[in-house]
């Protein structure tokens, strides 16, 4: 039966003859192998195809075929010089039953327009996938030379054509031998393609019309490689016989406690023939090549695990079977450089696996995402604890047992036995950082030295990428930690105000900033809210950032007024250097008064939307300069606020793009900060999708919002009491009246405790005013104690027999939380006690020791 061109099955003597290969010569090859999709795009693309034809994979990938190729007998389209047409990719998408075709065509060189004969057969494929066709191409003046020299100088023209593989010595090996010119994809689409191209004819050169030979895909230089095995034949006979015998000797190699045996240089080498160093020299640009690819893939990207991927897909299947990476816990962890060698102790994670193997048969086995400690008599803790590569070129059964045998919950035998091992180790820094375990399965040739150099000199390049992805991912820990340490963890409720937060990591110097928010509770129920912005970037801005948070923080337990605050803030900056310079927001949200004392320190202004009407509006502030400038006072505006307005604090990464009006942004904040949420969370993140979208933000990003709910002038009630020991009497009995008028008589046994400690130390430390008792109801009870004192309580050690010294250790037990700050007229002492449960009945001397 014919397939596409004639096939030359002539007779002889009404003897039908067989098909004779003139030598291995001209059917010797590099192939340009591409696959094209119902559409005529180019889907796969191989190394062959980009020297055939010049363009990259990236610059093929998705084109039209019939533009980068002289094919057009099986593309359709564009005619050719010399093209011979045929039904192609057309007759793949329906109709007549599909067939191969093959042709002759010629392009012009780009670089001194000599026109270059190429031979293609094309072959139209079926199935679910993308792929509808076929091609494979070589240049025709390889074997037209190579048949030349064969016939005394005499050129015959070469007819590419088909015929069963089957009609050919080693037909076998030449089915076998065409999964590896496949382009990287699954085994379950490759062996798809196989079969149909075994079924529609396998590729030939059509010498005469009673000669051919088939297409030998050229990979690397097959009779260095049968030298090599007579070589190690050889070798193999002289050891058994100076050791008494093969299988004896090769045994002991792999003895425990001995080191698992690497394929060494050959003793004696034949001399080379020309032909051989031309097959050594194109098996080195092949491998080259290969190391060339795979290092432009490996290192796209700084991301861990994306680069593990891809260093062990890389190998599969054009350089092994089965490609597995271990790598050192402390590597995946991102805890920066493994300390020593690793021993029989060294968690390892087994990160990726590839292989062409039916899906599934790994899994169970050596699944991804293991953690396990190697044990030490199997060539994988050797290649660890060494760095050197470890070959075995094949593992019979004895040797699949014996490595088997030492672990103890798998059984690796029916994975391991009959294939080809090389481990090669992945280090950086002469460290080991993981290793890759790479075989090949029956069938496939072994790996032997080259292979060895190749897997070498590809892990040599994976450890200098994954070092850099460590390095990379270890930093951007370090930062994240630090960044994280630095900003708080506001709660999300106070005293009259519901509180949202968002921090977003610049995309510039290792995701640290300056930029940060805070919220800190006062006295008399009253919040702080602030926003800052140091000036700068990177380490120093951050480290910067915390000092002046935390300088932040304490000067407003102090409770300082807000411009008060920013000028000793500013004094602050200048003392700790000159390059502290940082913008800052500072405003006091007081619950029962409903307003808003805010200074400004060069920040942007706030967006205040108000909740009757749901307008927003900038705030107009005194801007002030920087801290850190030093000499500029500060001013403190007054805003009258109402229950439900919602404050929006922010720092310029979010409104400010490079090349447009701050202006702009700002507009597009009160804009989205007006829309209606549902809550505060989704009124945050409204923001950020409407103003993060913007191109060109490489700042962090710090965002605070507030919603002032206010305080009911009914659950508040305060108390002026004269500087009287007999007060303290009168103030339980108002507690005590008040809680009960709220239906909360479980609290009023501690209250009434708790109260007279605190008014009993007030009264007596108070100079010439009354003291003041305040109570604010909201999820708890607040509790406040004013004297005109400016001595702060402190915690003492109290004696069996003294009888002062208890009054704070009692608050402390019993209070949910407690405190105490300076004003301008004295202190204020307060605590807060919990709401009990309906029902519940809390104990007055419950846990006080």
């Amino acid at each position: 039966m014919d397939r596409g061109t004639s096939r030359g099955d002539d007779e002889v003597g009404g003897v039908p003859r067989v098909p004779v290969q003139r030598g291995g010569g001209p059917g010797m090859m590099p192939l340009a192998v591409v696959v094209i999709d119902v559409d005529g795009l180019v889907t796969h693309w191989s190394s062959g195809a980009r020297r055939l034809f010049g363009r990259s994979r990236e610059e093929a990938v998705g084109c039209r075929a019939v533009d980068l190729m002289p094919v057009s007998g099986a593309l359709g389209g564009a005619d050719w010089e010399g093209g011979e047409r045929g039904p192609g990719l057309d007759a793949s998408r329906g109709g007549a039953a599909p067939c191969p075709t093959a042709g002759r065509a010629r392009m012009a060189d780009g670089q001194d327009d000599a026109p270059v004969e190429v031979l293609w057969w094309a072959y139209p494929l079926v199935g679910p996938g993308p792929e509808r066709l076929l091609v494979l191409a070589a240049d025709a003046s390889g074997p037209a030379e190579a048949e030349r020299a064969a016939v005394g100088g005499e050129r015959e023209r070469f007819s590419p054509g088909f015929a069963l593989h089957t009609e050919f010595p080693g037909a076998d090996r030449l089915a076998g031998r065409l999964p590896d010119i496949l382009p990287n994809m699954g085994p379950a689409r490759a062996g798809r393609i196989v079969a149909q191209i075994l079924e529609l004819g396998y590729p030939v050169l059509e010498i005469s019309r009673h000669e051919r030979v088939p297409v030998t895909p050229d990979w690397g230089m097959p009779r260095y490689r049968e030298r090599q095995a007579r070589q190690e034949a050889a070798r193999r006979a002289a050891a058994a016989g100076a050791g008494g015998g093969g299988r004896g000797a090769r045994e002991g190699l792999h003895a425990p406690g001995v080191p698992y045996a690497t394929e060494a240089p050959y003793a004696s080498e034949a001399p080379y023939a020309a032909e051989d160093l031309d097959l050594e020299y194109a098996a080195v640009r092949e491998r080259l090549e290969f190391l060339n690819e795979v290092s432009g893939r490996i290192g796209s990207s700084l991301d861990l695990a994306r680069t593990i991927r891809e260093v062990t897909s890389a190998a599969v299947p054009r350089f092994a079977d089965f490609a597995g990476t271990h790598l050192r816990a402390q590597v995946l962890a991102g805890e920066g450089f493994p300390d020593g060698p690793p021993d029989v102790t060294t968690i390892w994670h087994r990160v990726w696996v590839e292989h062409n193997d039916e899906p599934g048969r790994w899994d169970d086995t050596v699944p991804v995402g293991e953690s396990i400690a190697f044990p030490e008599h199997t060539p994988f803790f050797q290649c660890m604890v060494t760095g050197e590569p470890v070959l075995i070129p094949y593992i019979d059964d004895a040797l699949g047992d014996r490595i088997s045998g030492e672990f103890e919950k798998r059984d690796l035998r029916p994975l391991i036995n009959g294939r080809s091992l090389l481990i090669v180790p992945l280090k950086a820094r002469d460290v080991v950082l993981g290793f890759m375990v790479l075989m090949r399965r029956a069938g496939r040739e072994r790996f032997h030295d080259m292979d060895r150099t190749t897997g070498a000199e590809l892990a040599a390049r994976a450890g200098l990428v994954l070092d850099n992805s460590r390095m990379y991912t270890y930093q951007e820990n370090v930062a994240e930690t630090l960044q994280d340490s630095m900003l708080p963890q506001v709660t999300p409720r106070m005293a009259g105000c519901d509180t949202a937060t968002r921090y977003l990591p610049g995309t510039r110097l290792g995701r640290v900033g300056g930029d940060w928010f805070d919220c800190v509770k006062l006295s008399g129920s009253r919040t702080a809210l602030v926003v800052g912005d140091v000036m700068g970037h990177g380490l120093n801005a951050a480290a910067m950032m915390g000092q002046l948070r935390t300088a932040v923080q304490t000067m407003a337990a102090l409770d300082l007024p807000p411009a008060q605050l920013l000028r000793s803030l500013d004094d602050l900056a200048q003392r700790l250097g000159e390059h502290y310079l940082a913008t800052c927001l500072y405003a006091v949200y007081d619950p029962i008064r409903s307003e808003l004392l805010i200074s400004n320190a060069g920040h942007i202004p706030p967006v205040l939307v108000r909740a009757q009407d749901g307008r927003s509006e900038l705030l107009d502030l005194p801007t002030g300069a920087p801290i850190g400038v030093g000499g500029v006072p500060f001013e403190t505006a007054r805003i009258r606020v109402a229950p439900g307005d919602r404050l929006v604090l922010c720092t310029d990464g979010l409104v400010e793009v490079r090349g447009q009006d701050i202006g702009a942004g700002l507009a597009a904040l009160c804009e989205s900060a007006a829309h209606p949420a549902a809550s505060m969370d989704e009124a945050c993140d409204t923001i950020i999708r409407a103003l993060n979208t913007r191109g060109g933000r490489k700042d962090d990003v710090a965002l605070l919002m507030a919603r002032l709910n206010g305080i009911p002038a009914a659950d508040v009630a305060q108390w002026r009491l004269a500087l009287e020991p007999s007060e303290v009497g009168r103030a339980r009995r108002l507690v005590r009246e008040r809680l009960l008028g709220w239906g909360l008589p479980e609290a009023v046994e501690t209250a009434e405790l708790l109260v007279s400690e605190v008014v009993t130390n007030a009264i007596r430390h108070a100079h010439t005013h009354h003291v003041v008792l305040r109570l604010v109801r909201t999820d708890a009870l607040l509790w406040e104690v004013f004297d005109d004192d400016h001595e702060l309580p402190t915690l003492l050690s109290a004696g069996r027999d003294d009888e002062t010294g208890r009054g704070l250790r009692v608050v402390g037990a019993l209070a949910r939380e407690w405190g105490s700050s300076r004003s301008a007229d004295g202190k204020t002492v307060w605590f807060e006690q919990s709401l009990p449960r309906p029902g519940r009945a809390v104990c007055a001397g419950a846990n006080i020791a």
